[in-house]
């Protein structure tokens, strides 16, 4: 059975046949600048991936996200529950950077540092073409019926995708279990810790499903860059481009009349999602810069200068100089440096401790034939990763207000990541209260010199009352 192949167009995509049907991708090998520096890249960032975990930083991970204690450990930065609205300036900020990036590099994240790219293109493709060949050979493969040896070869090639699925997912979990937390279920049965062997599994297959089969379609038919990247860019954003007016009419070597592009195609045999470069920039292209490691390793061979696909903008094709300073590019700046001075002051307010005061459930006070009572119930979270020792005091005006305590007798030692609550009684004498008041909670946390402050309202009876009733049972 002959290899299909298909020629790549504007009007449809690559991936997808006339009936709906998938055609599959086997992009060829290359070799290049781009493809060395992009492959350096690629085993920084899973190197990173892999090592975060392992990482300590102020006795935690680097990044440990720990749903089962609610705390959230990033680069030293600890935030409990409460403190999660600060995630939003990071994945806003995220989002945002990658909009500014996109703004002048067009889209180079897709291509160098998306983590779809990186594993999909320098771990699972590598292992495919050393088990199954080259390009042609896994076509080939692919319209070979069903024999011993290509069932071997799909059998383990298979095999490996899914190990090396489950330990990305096993790595994942990592970042929310911690790893000496992951090693121990590993070692244990996995109905005793079955929420976690069950995202194991959806993970692996997920993972799994995407690498060994849905492959380029995730970037293609799922992610939403590729449809909103013509807003993001203007005629001044570096993409992976084709020079037109140098390349153009492609033809033979031979033939005077014909542009640089000798139409040997092989920018579309290299790229991983079956564009043809020479069309423009479209939605399938990722910026991997597959087709310019490609072309020029072509022109050398003919003798051309390298560069007929190249990082250019739609005005350096025209002939003009590509403009980094322009409205654009000021006002996406401006508001870079805005955002991160908002974070960073927002971050910045983040204690090492956290006290919580509010009134206990019930009735709002109680009375006595000699004092007006309130009941409070304060938290504290220690988020240190030392011991710190708390002390409570309450003010009301400036003057101390007598204390009955359950849970405060003298200070209160919390260990790392450690809460209590804890019940105290506030009391005023009858003939000193003269209506409602602000309390002061000043909480003292120390070794750190860390000081807080909280604020509620001591409440009572109405005075004139309390006076009648006095009078009238002296």
């Amino acid at each position: 059975m002959k290899a299909k192949s298909k020629l790549p167009n504007l009007d449809t995509v690559t991936t997808i046949n006339e009936d709906g049907s998938r055609f599959n991708i086997h992009p060829a090998d290359v070799r290049g600048r781009f493809t060395r520096w992009r492959r350096i890249a690629a085993l920084l960032l899973i190197g990173v991936y892999i090592l975060l975990p392992w990482i300590p930083v102020n006795g935690y991970p680097a990044v440990f996200l720990d749903v089962l204690h609610r705390r959230f450990h990033l680069f030293g930065i600890t935030l409990a529950a409460q403190d999660l609205w600060l995630l939003f300036f990071f994945l806003s900020g995220m989002a945002f950077l990658l909009f500014y990036i996109t703004a002048f590099l067009g889209r180079v994240w897709c291509g160098w540092a998306c983590p779809q790219t990186v594993f999909l293109e320098h771990v699972f493709r590598r292992i495919e073409r050393f088990i199954e060949g080259d390009a042609p050979a896994r076509r080939k493969l692919d319209a070979a019926p069903m024999t011993p040896p290509k069932l071997f070869k799909r059998v383990l090639k298979h095999g490996i995708f899914l190990i090396l699925a489950t330990i990305i997912a096993h790595i994942f979990l990592s970042y929310f279990i911690s790893i000496p937390q992951l090693w121990e279920w590993i070692r244990t049965s996995p109905v005793e810790h079955w929420k976690a062997f069950f995202f194991i599994i959806i993970t692996t297959l997920l993972l799994y499903g995407n690498f060994a089969w849905f492959r380029e379609q995730l970037c293609i038919v799922i992610c939403p860059y590729g449809r909103f990247q013509s807003a993001l860019i203007d005629d001044d954003t570096l993409n992976v481009a084709y020079d037109y007016g140098r390349g153009n009419p492609p033809g033979s070597v031979k033939n005077p009349e014909a542009g640089d592009c000798i139409d040997c195609r092989r920018c579309v045999q290299v790229c991983p999602t079956g564009i043809d470069i020479r069309q423009g920039l479209q939605l399938e292209c990722i910026g991997c810069a597959n087709c310019m490691d490609a072309c020029d390793e072509i022109m050398d061979k003919v003798k051309r200068p390298r560069g007929l696909i190249r990082y250019a903008s739609e005005r350096n094709l025209e002939g003009f100089k590509t403009r980094l300073l322009r409205p654009r590019s000021i006002l996406y700046t401006g508001l870079l440096f805005l955002g991160i001075g908002v974070a960073g002051f927002a971050f910045s307010t983040v204690d090492k401790a956290v006290a919580m005061a509010t009134r206990m459930p019930g009735a709002p006070f109680y009375v006595t034939d000699t004092h007006i009572r309130n009941q409070y119930q304060i938290r504290l979270i220690n988020k240190d990763s030392r011991d710190l020792s708390f002390s409570v005091s309450i003010q009301a005006n400036g003057l101390t207000v007598p204390v009955e305590s359950s849970g405060f007798a003298g200070a209160e030692i919390l260990s790392p990541m450690e809460e209590k609550n804890n019940t105290f009684v506030v009391q005023v004498p009858r003939e000193a209260y003269e209506g409602p008041f602000a309390l002061k909670i000043l909480v003292e946390a120390e070794p750190g010199d860390i000081e807080l402050e909280r604020e509620v309202e001591f409440l009572g009876p109405d005075p004139e009352l309390l006076r009648r009733q006095s009078q009238a049972n002296p």
